[in-house]
């Protein structure tokens, strides 16, 4: 046990929420990109069953609690399951949660029935307006997602991804249809309809449960920024992929939802959907930017057999757009025949 852990069971110990109960040793509960790790607990009190707890473990010269516990008490006001804050220890960098088990949609999904996948997305979905629409007020002071912050993210692409992984710095033609390429998706992102946005809302952040599906995690990065933001991340999931027909429906559904809200009106779909497909196109530029930096920065091989996916619906979903030619060719031809991603996938 290295002193971190010790450090961690010593504050255990002296939970009033744990005295007197029999509690279990800490045993790993999931993995994290960033420096974060999770234990869950097993607790017997002497009047009640078995409850399990999940302990996040945060070292503070690495990661702030403070954001994830005020998102936390914010999603919980909205009606919305989340992790709870039970306990907290800002200093040392623990928190003790409320435990939504272990079951991610990502698992569920992978051998999952067209209609108990279509349930699943639909909870959701509804889960995700809910966000939006009770998140209003709360949103205005979470850190703007400006221009600034979309033109970093997509700078992961080509710093990490291109020049770094693949050795392919821009030359200077390619950085001139790179810029207007991020210029073009810049700006679809700045005139959509501000909204509170999660910013990883995806199948391994979403957990199936009994009542009140799903449970939602990994929010402490929310924004007040794109009103597709989400939604895409949803439907076009790195993670896993679905037919073009299928994802058209559920954006459809949410579509709805939306407009019962009074977010959207319905003569706004054709415009809705432009602005959805370029901010996919946004948030896979990001992404793959960021499993190549978790692999060369930190050490973190998992995520590079993801990376061809988030490639692949840049080439699918940027074909329909003229104005993001250079980068579908760009990825078509020169970055997914690359030796470095057929090496990924294998």
């Amino acid at each position: 046990m290295n002193e971190r852990f010790q450090r961690m069971l010593k504050w255990l110990e002296n939970q009033p929420l744990l005295q007197g109960c029999e509690v279990s040793e800490p045993v790993p509960a999931s993995s994290d990109a960033s420096f974060r790790r999770y234990f869950r607990i097993q607790v017997d009190s002497p009047n009640a069953e078995t409850t399990s707890y999940i302990i996040m473990d945060a070292p503070p010269e690495h990661e702030d609690c403070r954001p994830f516990i005020e998102v936390s008490n914010q999603l919980v006001r909205m009606g919305l399951q989340v992790p709870e804050v039970l306990a907290q220890d800002l200093q040392q960098g623990f928190l003790l949660l409320t435990d939504l088990g272990s079951t991610t949609y990502l698992s569920v999904l992978t051998s999952a029935s067209e209609s108990e996948a279509d349930s699943l997305y639909q909870d959701a979905l509804t889960a995700l307006v809910t966000l939006q629409k009770q998140g209003h007020k709360s949103a205005e002071a979470l850190p703007p997602y400006d221009a600034k912050l979309l033109d970093t993210e997509m700078n992961l692409f080509s710093d990490w991804l291109l020049a770094t992984h693949l050795e392919m710095p821009l030359g200077k033609l390619d950085s001139q249809n790179w810029a207007e390429v991020k210029d073009v998706l810049q700006k679809s992102a700045l005139k959509q309809p501000k909204t509170y946005v999660h910013r990883d809302y995806h199948s391994r952040n979403l957990m199936v449960t009994p009542e009140h599906n799903p449970g939602i995690l990994d929010f402490q990065d929310a924004v007040h920024g794109p009103l597709t933001y989400d939604a895409v991340s949803l439907l076009r999931d790195c993670y896993i992929a679905w037919p073009a027909e299928q994802v058209v429906e559920w954006q459809r559904s949410y579509f709805l939802q939306l407009c019962e809200a009074n977010l959207l009106s319905k003569d706004e779909w054709n415009g809705f959907r432009e602005s959805m497909d370029l901010m996919g196109i946004q948030r896979h530029l990001k992404a793959s930017g960021i499993f190549a930096r978790l692999y060369h920065r930190d050490g973190k091989d998992g995520y590079l057999n993801d990376i061809p996916l988030t490639l692949d619906y840049i080439v699918k979903v940027g074909a329909q757009y003229p104005q993001l030619k250079t980068l579908v060719a760009l990825v078509e031809t020169q970055m997914l025949p690359h030796a470095m991603l057929q090496k990924s996938i294998a």
